[in-house]
């Protein structure tokens, strides 16, 4: 399986671009819609928050729970 490097998103007049690099320094793009790249950016969030607890540092105070992604 291919690991993702790098990723970028363009502006045009009526869509975006997405261009994902991989760590051989292929890249893709693809066209999205803005409606597309809305249900893209909910499902990345949607499962974020599920796995939170397993995918970031967790640090507790007084003003409650801090999340941090670990380096590396």
């Amino acid at each position: 399986m291919k690991q993702l490097s790098r990723f970028s998103i363009d502006v045009r007049e009526t869509d975006f671009v997405l261009t994902l690099e991989d760590d051989s320094g292929e890249k893709h793009e693809f066209a999205a819609s803005p409606e597309q790249l809305d249900a893209v950016i909910d499902a990345l969030d949607e499962l974020l928050s599920e796995h939170e607890e397993e995918l970031f540092e967790v640090e507790e105070d007084e003003e409650g729970p801090t999340y941090q992604k670990p380096l590396g």
